[in-house]
């Protein structure tokens, strides 16, 4: 099957313009394209923007046209470029550029050709004396490109760098040979000139090329050229920065080998650290601030002082910097390591040096991170000098390295607690005490089951702050919470806002700050804002968080506007489709602490999700570790009497009459997808697909006609199948699905089929019913089979009584699933958790199911959104996906 998101799986037999505009917007994007000029056999001229492929494009491209016709590939080829040119116009429409300015009083070929580039006109008006010239100009333009390609030789060449001896500011550069498949054979240039490398004498004239296009992408080593026979040649500092910071990528995209020195990129950058005091808080413990009153917004005060990376420097190692400035040289040796050293840089560093300053602690927390250094004045800006790190003492050494390193002291169980803490327990709840002790905001994101509640709740018993926390949550867990606190604090008074008598105004506030707790949903907070607006919070809890996870909606804006002196989110699915979740939750536990969406986009989101950086995620994980705890239920270290999950997939085949359906809803669906497009095609293509799954669990579903169920589906035959085992043993079952019209049919039938009562929760459910159900199949003598809209009971609910999860038809988002099956998968279940997992066999679902278990990373990033990433498919991907296997065996 191949995937939508990908970049270069395009065959030439069906390759479509869909699949070369996107092709061409990636080549863009990169600004791999270069000007081009053809002249046809009519003689007219026309400019172009051409793709440039680097070497690992041409790889993938040649792996894919290898069995194509000539004539394809060559319609491939116009394709390609044709959606390149349009793309590079298209950008150029709105922008006033201009590549050269018109000459006066005369027009000559390369002029008409260079400004036909920036129009939406590539055909260039040209006198007919001039179409030999024209086709002149498009040859050396041709050559000129070529000279920039990557060609298939079995030698290519290669630079390395090597260090200078003897202190002097001289680096060698040694050209090499390697060969294009072994990239470990490498043979000195000299080899090859005198016909010794073993390569052949071939070798010589594509060394030559080679050496070409590294005089042309790299200036700097063009005097290689001036020799000979050319080996090596020695740059200066300066010269040699140009080289490694602005050339190298241009080389390895030409197919030049470089091999850079072991240490680069790796060394400490040339900076400052600010020494930091508190203004407000003298002993030196983190109790000190909790007296204080700290905050994200208390001030602090601090010294500015000369740092290369963690290591501050002496006045020896300053004096040692200002010589080699003196000497204008570039990189100097320091502590061992190689410094690039800028005068600009050093002459602000000398300037803060022992200067007293004075910055918020949230400041200095991003500071610490790695984020925005601090920054007194203009001067360290325009500098660009970095902010190393902050060293401290007290309280605020207590902040960077307890709360940074998470080394705080458990909380053991408090009095008042009626329960016992297990030891990641008093871990989380003495980490949710200490960031709170010091105004900073936490997303415990502990695994669902882990008991993040019974954490919360702890904390609120240690700490009483003399004013109510707000717990918001989905109405599906509201009743959860009121159990939860009367179980681990009985001694709390609760207040449920909730329902249509609740209270408001003048009311709403006293009753509110009559009680320590007050518990409301994600639908009210918005509703009710200036209500809630009227009380001075403790805490803003915020339960299943990623209900904020979108900040452009209106309960997101809300919730960000509570006032509250202490922000914690609970969450087991911190991140579930991309990373602008997490900025989303963190910007309401820690506003600012993460900068904006968009600086947050740049540093983080796209270098991650787009070009899977890992430099970008360890960054990402290190700034967010603060505030971020979490634990798995599968780390044994973390829980050892969790018993084991089995997760089993259960393939169903289609019965005779859900096949003919399936396929007449396939051709519907593919017929529809290519008469359509834009959005009209997006909602059909998502509707095609509802409609196969409903075919997928029983033709009844997909006709609504209210027929019989028995015997027609080969999901049902495998449901009653797994229940008769299930019920014979004593055990108990949740079976999910994401169609409440299909629960509501096959409440009434497994009901008679089994001769017992079938509970039946959905979003229709009012709370008081759906505790009474959860408390029921909590018991002894409650019903065996309990079945559950995803939506409804998918988050929120404790039902560790089943030993069995079935997931009747399959939601995309593993996160989804993992979370409805933990609601028997969690602390306090005794059994081994049997999930079992039904696919029909040889439909879309098996198709999803492979992708899902073979890249299960991918899946959680591609396909979090539900089916919504089908829609993009051209109409032969879909076909590919949805496509009944034709030599499907029937269950019939």
């Amino acid at each position: 099957m191949r995937s939508a998101s990908r970049l270069m799986t395009v065959v030439v037999s069906d390759v479509t313009a869909d699949n070369a505009r996107a092709l061409a917007v990636r080549f863009v994007d990169a600004g791999r394209v270069v000007p081009g000029l053809t002249v046809d056999p009519n003689g007219r001229a026309r400019s172009w923007w051409w793709p440039l492929p680097t070497a690992a494009d041409r790889i993938a491209v040649a792996s894919l046209v290898a069995d194509a016709s000539p004539e394809a590939h060559v319609r491939t080829a116009v394709m390609l470029a044709e959606a390149v040119d349009t793309e590079v116009r298209a950008r150029l429409a709105d922008r006033p550029v201009v590549i050269v300015a018109p000459r006066r009083n005369r027009r000559d070929v390369s002029a008409a050709w260079l400004a036909s580039l920036t129009t939406t006109d590539p055909w260039l008006t040209l006198a007919p004396a001039a179409i030999d010239d024209a086709r002149v100009l498009a040859t050396t333009i041709a050559t000129w490109v070529q000279s920039g390609a990557v060609d298939t030789a079995r030698v290519r060449a290669c630079l390395r760098i090597l260090e200078p001896i003897g202190g002097v500011d001289a680096w060698p550069v040694e050209l090499l040979a390697q060969d294009a498949t072994e990239p470990s054979m490498l043979v000195g240039a000299s080899h090859v000139w005198n016909g010794a490398s073993g390569f052949g004498y071939d070798a010589i004239e594509e060394l030559l090329r080679g050496l070409g296009r590294v005089a042309r992408l790299a200036p700097e080593l063009a005097p290689l050229l001036d020799e000979a026979e050319p080996s090596s040649i020695e740059l200066p500092g300066a010269h040699l920065l140009t080289l490694v910071r602005d050339r190298v990528d241009a080389l390895q995209d030409a197919g030049i080998g470089v091999l850079l020195p072991s240490w680069w990129g790796k060394t400490d950058r040339l900076g400052v650290r600010a020494k930091a005091s508190s203004r407000k808080a003298k002993a030196a413990s983190a109790s000190a601030a909790t007296s204080a009153g700290l905050g994200l917004d208390a001030m602090v005060s601090f010294t500015w002082q000369a740092a290369l990376g963690d290591m501050t420097l002496t006045s020896d190692d300053l004096a040692q910097l200002e010589a080699a400035a003196a000497a204008k040289r570039t990189l100097v040796q320091l502590r061992g390591q190689w410094v690039e050293l800028d005068a600009t840089q050093l002459e602000a560093i000398l300037a803060h040096v022992g200067q007293l300053g004075e910055t918020s602690v949230a400041a200095l927390l991003r500071s610490g991170l790695g984020l925005d250094g601090i920054t007194l004045d203009r001067q360290l800006v325009d500098a660009d000098v970095a902010v190393t790190g902050v060293d401290a003492t007290g309280w605020l050494a207590s902040l960077l390295d307890d709360a940074l390193h998470r080394t705080v002291t458990p909380l053991a169980t408090p009095d008042g607690f009626a329960g016992l803490l297990r030891p990641y327990q008093e871990r989380g709840a003495g980490w949710l005490v200490f960031l709170g002790s010091l105004g900073l905001g936490a997303v415990l994101a502990d695994d669902m089951g882990l008991g993040k509640t019974a954490q919360l709740i702890a904390s609120v018993v240690a700490e009483p702050l003399g004013a109510p926390s707000l717990v918001v949550c989905p109405v599906s867990v509201l009743g959860n919470w009121s159990r939860e606190l009367a179980r681990f604090a009985p001694q709390l008074r609760v207040y449920a806002h909730h329902g249509p008598d609740r209270a408001h105004g003048d009311t709403f506030t006293a009753a509110a700050t009559a009680h320590d707790v007050v518990l409301t949903t994600y639908s009210l907070i918005a509703r009710d804002a200036v209500d809630l607006d009227t009380v001075p919070w403790a805490r803003l809890v915020l339960d299943e968080a990623q209900q904020v996870k979108n900040p452009s909606s209106a309960q997101t804006r809300a919730v960000s506007r509570v006032r509250a002196a202490r922000r914690i989110a609970l969450t087991g699915t911190p991140v579930e489709n991309h990373v602008g979740e997490l900025w989303s939750i963190m910007n309401i536990v820690n506003p600012g602490l993460l900068g904006s969406a968009r600086a947050f986009r740049k540093a983080f989101a796209e270098p991650i999700e787009h070009d899977h950086d890992p430099v970008a995620t360890e960054r990402l994980r290190r700034v967010t570790a603060p505030f971020v705890l979490r634990r798995l239920k599968t780390d044994r270290s973390i829980i050892t009497d969790l018993p084991d999950k089995i997760e089993t997939t259960e393939s169903c085949p289609l019965t005779r009459e859900q096949a003919t359906l399936y396929q007449a809803v396939v051709d519907e669906l593919l017929q529809q997808a290519t008469e359509s497009e834009g959005m009209s095609r997006r909602g059909l293509v998502l509707a095609g697909l509802m409609r196969l799954k409903q075919v997928c669990n029983h033709p009844a579903q997909f006709a609504r006609d209210g027929s019989a169920l028995a015997g027609r589906s080969g999901k049902l035959t495998r449901v009653e199948e797994l229940l008769e085992e299930i019920v014979a043993a004593g055990d108990k079952v949740l079976c999910f699905t994401q169609f409440a019209e299909w629960g509501t049919m096959l409440d009434p039938y497994l009901t008679t089929r089994f001769g017992a009562d079938v509970s039946w929760l959905h979003g229709g459910v009012v709370r008081k019913k759906r505790d009474e159900m959860v408390d029921r199949f909590g018991s002894a003598d409650g019903p065996a089979i309990f079945l559950i809209s995803l939506k409804a009971g998918g988050t929120g609910l404790n039902l560790t009584a089943a030993s069995h999860v079935i997931h009747l038809d399959r939601w995309w988002n593993p996160a989804v699933e993992d979370q409805a099956t933990d609601r028997a998968f969690r602390i306090g279940q005794k059994h081994t958790v049997h999930v079992h997992k039904l696919v029909s066999t040889g439909t879309v679902e098996e198709r999803i199911d492979a992708m899902i278990t073979a890249k299960r990373a991918l899946a959680a990033r591609v396909v979090g959104t539900g089916e919504e990433w089908m829609t993009e498919l051209d109409t032969e991907e879909l076909r590919d996906i949805i496509a009944l296997r034709s030599d499907l065996e029937t269950g019939d």
